[in-house]
C-alpha cells in the first residue's frame, strides 16, 4: 500500500471540501440513470455516494425514502420509524428530504429533538426497546450516514424491525423500487414542504440520548469503571456521539475527558489518512494520530467514527490497537465475565477477521460462527441471543446485555469503548497488555489488508470467484486445507474467496461500499510467510 506523504499530518486547507458547493450539488444535480455508478446501490451499509459524482443527490433520497415507505406498507410495518443522522455535511439535507417524504406518506417518524445528531447504535437500541414488549405496530429505522467515509460523501441506510442492517432481500427490493422511481423522474414520490412536514401530526421530536445512556449499565459494568477511578479520554472525531459522553460522565460519575469536542462538517481537525484523504477511520493510526499522541496520559483512550458504530482503542502499552487484536481480547474477557450469558451462544466473526479469535474461542470451549463480511449476518443471532458477540475486522462489534438478551443488532462503538475501560478496571491490565498475553500463548499473527481501485466489472468478476479458480494444492509451502466461497457459520456466499492452510490464509473480495477490491491475509509464522501468502 502506498502511504501518502500527508498521512498522519493535519489536513491542509486546500484539501477541505467546499461545503456550499457540496450542498448546492446535492439539491441541483440530476443523476444519470444510464450510468450504473449513479443509480441507487445498497452495499454492505446502505446507499453511499457524493453529489460531486452524481451518486448522492436529493433525487436519490427522494426515491429511496419513497421506496422504504412502499416496502413498509407491503410488509404491514405501521409502527414508528426512528431516524437518526450523523455530522457529515450532507446528512442534515438528506434527513430534511426524507422527512418531507415520510410525512407525505403519513409515516410516524421520530427524530432527535432540536435538530440533534444520533449514533447508529442508538437508533438500533430505540427500535429494539420499542418492539420488546409489543407484538403489534413494530418500529423500524433510518440512519443518514456514510460512516467513516470522507466529508464529501453521504449515506442512507434502513434498519427493519429487528433493529439491525437490512438483509439482501430487503435492500434489493428497496434498491429496485428506488431506481424505478428515479427512471420515472420521481413522479411516484409523495412529498410535502419541510416546515409542513415538521408540523405534521406524524413527526415527533424526542430525546434519544438519556434512554440509551441510562440503559448502558445493563450491558457494561459501569460500577466497576467508576470504582476503579480510571482516567479515560474520548475523541468523538466530530461525530454523532459527541453529546453523549458528558451525560455518561454525569450519570455514572466517570472521568472521561472529551479531548476533541469540535463538530465541523469539513472535518478540518482531522489528520490525513494513509491515502491522502480525510477519513474518520478510528482504526487508522494516521487518522487517529492526535489521540495516539495522548496515549500515556490516560488509562485507556478511545474514539468513534461519525455515526459511532466503530471503535478505536488506544492504550499506554501498545498505542492504537489493531481491531483484530481488540476483538480477540474483548471476546476472551466477555466469555469469562458474563456468567448469565447462555453457554450455547456462539461467538460471531467475519471470515476476514483474525484466526487468533478462533484460538481464543476454541480454548474456552465455545462455538464459533464464521460469516461473510457485513454486520447484517450477526443480526438474527444477536436478536434471539443465540450469538452473544458479533465482530468485524473493520472495528465494529456488539454484544448481549448482562442477562443474555439483545442490546443492539447494529455495531455499537460506545459500548466497545466502555468495555475497554471495564477490562482495565476489572483486571488491572489494559487491553493491549491482554493481547500480549494471548500472543505468548498462541503465537503472534501477522495480518494485512490490501485495497486497490477496481471497476464495477472487476468487482463483479471477483465476487463470482469459486474454489475451482484455485488450481494450487499448497499455499506458501503448506497444504491447502480449505477453499471457501461460502461461510462455514451460515453457508452464505462470501462474495469472493478464502483459502486456508495450517499457518495462514488469504481472502479476496470486492468492497460493498467503495470502488475497490480487498485482499486480506494472515500468517502465524513470520513476515516472509505473510509475503508469500500475499504473493
Amino acid at each position: 500500500m502506498t502511504i501518502s506523504p500527508l498521512a498522519g499530518k493535519p489536513a491542509p486547507k486546500e484539501m477541505l471540501v467546499d461545503l456550499p458547493r457540496l450542498e448546492r450539488e446535492y439539491f441541483q444535480r440530476r443523476p444519470d440513470v444510464d450510468d450504473p455508478e449513479q443509480r441507487v446501490s445498497f452495499g454492505t451499509s446502505g446507499h453511499r455516494g457524493s453529489p460531486l459524482h452524481g451518486s448522492f443527490t436529493e433525487a436519490h433520497i427522494l426515491a429511496i425514502t419513497q421506496a422504504i415507505c412502499d416496502y413498509r406498507k407491503a410488509q404491514g410495518t405501521d409502527g414508528p420509524l426512528y431516524m437518526g443522522k450523523d455530522t457529515h455535511a450532507l446528512s442534515a439535507p438528506a434527513q430534511r428530504t426524507a422527512i418531507e417524504v415520510l410525512a407525505a406518506n403519513e409515516v410516524q417518524t421520530i427524530i432527535q429533538q432540536a435538530d440533534g445528531v444520533t449514533p447508529t447504535p442508538v437508533i438500533s437500541h430505540a427500535i429494539l426497546v420499542h418492539n420488546r414488549s409489543r407484538s403489534a405496530r413494530p418500529a423500524d429505522g433510518i440512519v443518514v450516514t456514510p460512516s467513516h467515509n470522507p466529508p464529501e460523501d453521504g449515506g442512507f441506510k434502513y434498519n427493519p424491525a429487528h433493529g439491525g442492517p437490512a438483509d439482501v432481500d430487503v435492500t434489493q427490493w428497496v434498491e429496485n423500487r428506488a431506481n424505478e422511481l428515479l427512471r420515472s423522474g420521481n413522479r411516484g414520490v409523495k412529498r410535502i414542504g419541510f416546515e409542513e412536514a415538521l408540523r405534521a401530526d406524524t413527526t415527533h421530536q424526542l430525546d434519544f440520548v438519556m434512554p440509551y445512556v441510562k440503559d448502558l449499565r445493563n450491558v457494561v459494568d459501569m460500577e466497576a469503571i467508576r470504582g476503579a477511578g480510571l482516567k479515560l479520554a474520548v475523541d468523538p472525531l466530530g461525530g454523532a456521539a459527541v453529546h453523549y459522553w458528558e451525560p455518561i460522565n454525569a450519570i455514572y460519575k466517570l472521568d472521561i475527558a472529551v479531548v476533541n469536542p469540535k463538530v465541523d462538517p469539513s472535518f478540518s481537525f482531522m489528520t490525513v489518512d494513509h491515502d491522502g484523504k480525510i477519513r474518520m477511520d478510528c482504526s487508522s493510526p494516521y487518522a487517529m494520530a492526535r489521540l495516539v499522541g495522548l496515549k500515556d496520559r490516560y488509562s485507556v483512550a478511545f474514539a468513534n467514527d461519525p455515526d459511532s458504530d466503530r471503535h478505536g482503542i488506544v492504550t499506554p502499552s501498545v498505542g492504537l490497537m489493531n481491531p483484530n487484536h481488540y476483538l480477540a481480547v474483548a471476546i476472551g474477557y466477555l466469555l469469562t465475565h458474563r456468567p448469565h450469558w447462555p453457554a450455547h451462544a456462539a461467538i460471531g466473526k467475519t471470515l476476514v477477521s483474525s484466526s487468533m479469535i478462533d484460538r481464543v474461542v476454541n480454548k474456552l470451549g465455545r462455538r464459533l460462527a464464521e460469516v461473510p463480511v457485513g454486520f447484517k449476518w450477526f443480526v438474527p443471532g444477536l436478536f434471539d441471543g443465540s450469538c452473544c458477540f458479533g465482530g468485524e475486522e473493520s472495528a465494529g462489534a456488539s454484544f448481549l446485555r448482562h442477562d443474555g438478551t439483545v442490546w443492539t443488532t447494529d455495531k455499537d462503538g460506545p459500548i466497545m469503548n466502555l468495555l475497554a475501560a471495564e477490562i482495565a478496571a476489572c483486571t488491572g491490565k489494559d487491553p493491549g497488555e491482554h493481547y500480549r498475553e494471548l500472543t505468548a500463548e498462541f503465537g503472534t499473527p501477522l495480518y494485512t489488508r490490501i485495497d486497490a481501485l477496481a471497476t464495477a466489472e472487476q468487482r463483479a468478476k471477483l465476487e463470482k470467484l469459486s474454489p475451482a479458480a484455485v488450481k494450487d494444492s499448497t499455499l506458501a509451502g503448506e497444504e491447502i486445507t480449505a477453499k471457501l466461497s461460502r461461510a462455514p457459520g451460515n453457508n452464505a456466499p462470501i462474495g469472493g474467496l478464502k483459502v486456508i492452510a495450517r499457518s495462514g490464509w488469504f481472502a479476496a473480495r470486492p468492497s460493498g461500499t467503495e470502488a475497490v477490491y480487498k485482499i486480506y491475509a494472515e500468517s502465524f509464522k513470520d513476515e516472509a510467510h505473510l509475503s508469500a501468502i500475499v504473493s
